[in-house]
């Protein structure tokens, strides 16, 4: 299966609303972010950003360095037009966050609300993990979502890999501490519920 040609499918062919994770704002990303007490300054990526509102309340925040990061062109094109103006001072990139190559060294926050439980394969659940060392300064936090043990087994028609917090701690491995972590239940537009693994890390700077 062409990934980039599914998510864009799915971008193209449904309205934000219309789609399991859809959520006006991420509250609990939004809660933790706040809670980091980061300079408005700091070097912030959004990976998996799609068309949610996420880069939007950063902006409104203050924050003035961001990254969104998606497979899908097309969904960062809409948040680029919901915008407008403000889209100028966020950096736009289209890709898999396995296989592109980030600034190193570079950011200071780390978000993923649901990419890497899509990471199915361990060859690209270590390249994953590697791009994150790469691109995190020392002491950089990572924010990250996953379908919890309970969670779905499949999501938008792709297979998934559940986690609870051993086994994303033993995902990530040597040079990340886990800060914190949070089981939600996250309700679909359609009603249903799913369970989320929400987790903290902080990067020691220690690289591949």
């Amino acid at each position: 299966m062409d990934l980039k040609e599914h998510w864009e499918n799915v971008f193209k062919t449904k309205r934000p609303s219309e789609v399991s994770w859809y959520t006006p704002h991420l509250e609990h990303s939004l809660r933790w972010i706040r809670g980091e007490g980061l300079q408005k300054t700091a070097e912030i990526i959004d990976v998996g950003a799609g068309e949610s509102t996420l880069i939007d309340d950063l902006l409104a925040d203050g924050f003035t360095h961001l990254t969104a990061l998606d497979l899908s062109a097309s969904a960062l094109a809409e948040v680029r037009h919901r915008l407008g103006a403000g889209a100028q001072s966020v950096t736009w990139v289209a890709g898999d966050v396995t296989e592109i190559t980030l600034p190193e060294h570079h950011y200071d926050l780390w978000h993923d609300r649901a990419v890497f439980h899509f990471l199915v394969e361990q060859v690209r659940r270590e390249r994953y993990v590697n791009e994150v060392k790469r691109a995190l300064k020392a002491g950089g936090r990572i924010l990250i979502s996953t379908f919890g043990p309970e969670g779905p087994t499949r999501c938008s028609g792709l297979e998934v890999h559940r986690y609870d917090k051993d086994s994303l701690v033993a995902a990530f491995g040597e040079g990340f501490t886990l800060e914190d972590s949070e089981l939600l239940m996250h309700e679909t537009p359609t009603g249903k519920l799913q369970q989320f693994l929400c987790a903290r890390f902080t990067f020691s700077g220690r690289r591949p």
